[in-house]
């Protein structure tokens, strides 16, 4: 589903900096992956490269078959609205919208699903997160978790095969981060493709496999034993030991 194949980023303004050195890796269909590290570990350029938000200085970057870093901007966004969802950390959402209209808008772009259609999913999707009787309010006067649940409906909105959330639980309180990650897994045991760049000090009971960055390299890869979906019944169990 994804490939890195010895991809490199240097930015070279005002200096030059390495911000992935010769990464390569793969992850497969319904894949949990948690992309750890310190700050300026080279985390949200990985995410970038996935999203195709940004290009790698050196490598090539496959999803789903497709040289997504050959591929023009044009193209590329098309493309990305079809295939990835991506989840900011600060939700990104469209403040004049209504949180359905926000759901709506990757359909309306791809024209990816009848038009009368549009607004039946995209209330089927806020139904799936939990907040379907926020979907005719502007997202002002949602909670950041209501706000963050219609972010990740919204990047369901054309049926993606990957999910890439770029530190989806910044900004959210302890018990809100982990019915988010919930969230995420349940995704994965649908078959989606998750990738996710975090802070969270635990994502064992979530995720399905750990890479961890230092100075802008691959330092550890570890798989995670696989969990069931509901994730619920890891509450209070004893939990793995980091190694990062």
């Amino acid at each position: 589903m994804i490939h890195f194949k010895d991809i490199s980023k240097t930015y070279f303004a005002p200096g030059e900096f390495t911000a992935l050195d010769h990464v390569s890796f793969s992850a497969g269909r319904a894949e949990f992956i948690a992309i750890v590290g310190k700050s300026g570990s080279g985390k949200s350029t990985l995410i970038n490269l996935v999203t195709g938000i940004d290009y790698p200085t050196s490598g090539e970057v496959l999803i789903g078959g497709k040289a997504v870093s050959r591929m023009r901007e044009r193209e590329l966004s098309l493309w990305r609205g079809k295939n990835i969802g991506i989840v900011f950390q600060f939700f990104q959402l469209l403040p004049t919208l209504t949180v359905a209209e926000n759901v709506m808008l990757p359909m309306d772009f791809c024209n990816s699903f009848p038009a009368p259609g549009r607004r039946k999913r995209a209330l089927m999707l806020l139904e799936k997160v939990g907040i379907a009787e926020q979907a005719d309010k502007l997202p002002s006067s949602l909670s950041g978790g209501q706000q963050q649940r219609a972010a990740i409906a919204r990047a369901l909105a054309n049926d993606p095969p990957v999910i890439a959330a770029d530190e989806p639980t910044g900004n959210l309180d302890t018990h809100t981060s982990r019915e988010v990650l919930e969230l995420f897994a349940e995704l994965r045991s649908e078959g989606k493709t998750v990738i996710m760049v975090t802070h969270e000090r635990d994502i064992t009971p979530f995720a399905t496999r750990e890479i961890t960055l230092v100075d802008g390299a691959i330092r550890l890869d570890r798989l995670i034993e696989a969990r069931p979906y509901p994730v619920a019944a890891a509450e209070g169990s004893g939990r793995e030991e980091s190694h990062a």
